[in-house]
């Protein structure tokens, strides 16, 4: 993993910002130690969420995804997964990079305010 994109994305710890009527997107990032569950060394949770009220969109590493598919489908070790929607259980995320991270969570918050937004 490159350590520039990882410092950046470790640099948005703590940062919040409106976005915009009613929203606000929330960083938490540290690093952590390399486990199975958390192989590349950071705990994280990058969160849209209505201000002061529930979570839209999340991707995180928090806990282990839900796995679907039955007793003989395997879950992921890795705890990467997002939540699409607030209704959402979590779906497993293929963790590659910190910037792939940070692309991927902009790209559905993006979707996600348009889908609000357009209501």
């Amino acid at each position: 993993m490159d350590g520039d994109e990882l410092e950046v994305l470790l640099s948005l710890n703590g940062a919040s910002w409106e976005a915009g009527d009613g929203y606000v997107i929330e960083f938490t990032v540290h690093r952590s130690r390399k486990t199975p569950e958390r192989p590349h060394g950071i705990t994280y949770a990058l969160v849209l969420r209505a201000i002061g009220g529930k979570a839209y969109l999340r991707f995180d590493n928090a806990h282990a995804a839900q796995r679907s598919g039955g007793r003989f489908v395997k879950a992921p070790k890795e705890h990467d997964h997002w939540h699409r929607s607030e209704d959402d259980p979590g779906r497993p995320y293929v963790f590659t990079t910190p910037m792939q991270l940070l692309e991927d969570f902009w790209r559905e918050v993006r979707r996600v305010l348009n889908e609000r937004m357009s209501r």
